[in-house]
């Protein structure tokens, strides 16, 4: 599992039940924990957290909005307001926090007149891309999920594969704003060349 990563986009609270809650999101919160329980204990003998991030990254991918974004309803967007800086509904899923680490949180969205769908676009704190951390990593296996299907995981994934990386979507661990979109969706991934569990 050296060269291999998980990425987690936007399993954050306003999706899960907040402004723009989906569906399947608190089952695929529950999936992936239970998927990164899976990894861990198979990665790691002991409790040692240094050593499991080591082997197996875990990057988030999280929306994060200014008050005035392009993309609210109230601006003249398609979507509630959702993931505003600084709110309870921009934060990550508390049964997720343990591990999450800064360098290895990207965001997406941060500018009022910019809409990004894509992980692939996230930037953390210290201003390195997914891309480039994934670089850093020597990751040419990505695993991926997160909400929604039809939007931020379909443009993630995409992009990953664009990038020349070896992309694995966990199917019970996505939620998403329609089924019928959810499973169309899907149908473009699989169709790409993408592996789906």
């Amino acid at each position: 599992m050296k060269d291999s990563a998980l990425i987690i986009v936007d399993m954050l609270n306003d999706f899960i039940d907040g402004s723009m809650a989906c569906l399947n999101a608190k089952e695929a919160v529950n999936a992936v924990s239970a998927f990164i329980d899976g990894k861990t204990s198979a990665e790691s003998g002991d409790d040692d957290e240094n050593g499991i991030f080591g082997q197996f990254p875990i990057l988030f991918i999280c929306d994060h909005h200014p008050a005035d974004h392009c993309s609210f309803r109230e601006n003249g967007g398609p979507w509630p307001v959702h993931c505003k800086t600084g709110t309870r509904g921009s934060a990550i899923h508390d049964k997720l926090t343990p591990y999450v680490s800064e360098e290895l949180t990207f965001y997406k969205g941060c500018s009022p007149d910019e809409e990004q769908y894509s992980g692939w676009e996230g930037v953390n704190k210290a201003g390195q891309t997914v891309g480039e951390v994934l670089d850093l990593l020597d990751t040419e296996e990505v695993y991926v999920c997160g909400i929604a299907t039809e939007y931020c995981v379909k443009a993630t994934v995409m992009d990953l594969v664009r990038a020349g990386k070896k992309v694995t979507v966990i199917g019970d661990a996505l939620g998403y704003v329609d089924k019928e979109g959810h499973l169309k969706a899907l149908e473009e991934i699989r169709a790409a060349g993408i592996r789906i569990i």
